[in-house]
């Protein structure tokens, strides 16, 4: 896959992709439309940030572009780009468990904080992508 030259987009699928971990300043687009919500991406080689209505959605430390965003109240998937291992941070539901899969390993089940981030570790590779599943656990 490839870096999200216009900083993010909406794909034929219905789903978000944004950020470029190739810039090497930070860069940023407010005011993104996407299915009635205002979309915020601040993205570049050591971090990338993603916003839904002002509130926290997505971060990666270093920089990542993400793929194939698509968020239900139950499940997110995406397919997470980087030259280097990553953290990601995604704001989900408080004190909440999820099941996490990456490359469809299912890799435990993971406890939000009482802000409701969720932490991990996506393994990247120059050129590759990395998928992500998170399932609510009812």
């Amino acid at each position: 896959m490839a870096v999200i030259e216009e900083l993010i987009r909406e794909e034929e699928s219905g789903s978000l992709s944004f950020g470029n971990y190739e810039l090497q300043t930070k860069t940023k687009k407010d005011g993104f439309q996407f299915m009635g919500d205002s979309y915020k991406i601040k993205t570049f080689n050591e971090i990338t940030k993603l916003e839904k209505n002002g509130s926290f959605v997505y971060e990666s430390v270093p920089g990542t572009t993400v793929h194939n965003f698509v968020a239900s109240a139950d499940r997110i998937t995406f397919d997470v780009e980087g030259d280097q291992d990553a953290q990601l941070t995604l704001e989900l539901e408080p004190e909440q468990d999820y099941k996490v899969y990456v490359d469809e390993v299912y890799v435990g089940k993971m406890k939000t904080n009482l802000g409701g981030k969720l932490i991990l570790s996506a393994p990247l590779e120059e050129n590759d992508t990395t998928a992500v599943v998170i399932e609510k656990v009812e």
